[in-house]
Parts: structure tokens; C-alpha cells; sequence
């Protein structure tokens, strides 16, 4: 059962050329509230892209993260952790 979220946002910023992906550990069990605060914490980064860039939706849950996990990698109920661009695979094992 899923206890937070892994959440890629693809953010739009000044003079890259296209939306990069964000990432976003959100220690919220329902996805959609998880969702929306990502793109919360997306927008102080940037202009949240708001259509699908190369196939790529604008918001993305990547991955459920169980209880155990969150405890492993210290994330708290109700907490966010902006994990930046580098895809996180630390957080995408076991």
C-alpha cells in the first residue's frame, strides 16, 4: 500500500529549450493530493508545462512508495523532498 509518492514534473525554465522533469519524493498516501503538491513545489522552480512535451505528461506519478521505503530514505508523513533533475534511483529501488 502506497504511504507517499515519487512525482515527475516537467518544469519550463528560461533558456533551456525544452520543459526538463523534476522530482519529487511527497510523503502524501492519496496520488492526486501527492500530484498537486508537486506541482506546487514545481512552480517556485519554474512555469509548469502545461501540455505533454515529447510524449511526456506534465505530471507524472513515477512510482508509490511504501512505508518501509519512506522510513529507509527518512521521508515523513506530510513531507515533501525536492530531489531535483537527475532521475532519483535511489528512490526507485526494493
Amino acid at each position: 500500500m502506497a504511504a507517499g509518492w515519487l512525482i515527475a514534473v516537467l518544469v519550463e525554465i528560461a533558456g533551456e529549450p525544452k520543459a526538463l522533469r523534476h522530482y519529487f519524493a511527497v510523503g502524501h498516501e492519496d496520488q492526486g493530493k501527492a500530484e498537486w503538491t508537486a506541482v506546487d513545489w514545481a512552480q517556485r522552480t519554474g512555469r509548469v508545462a502545461s501540455s505533454p512535451v515529447g510524449g511526456e505528461e506534465p505530471v507524472q506519478a513515477v512510482r508509490a512508495l511504501t512505508e518501509a521505503k519512506m522510513k529507509v530514505l527518512g521521508l515523513a508523513q506530510g513531507e515533501v523532498r525536492e530531489l531535483g533533475w537527475r532521475h532519483p534511483r535511489r528512490w526507485l529501488t526494493g
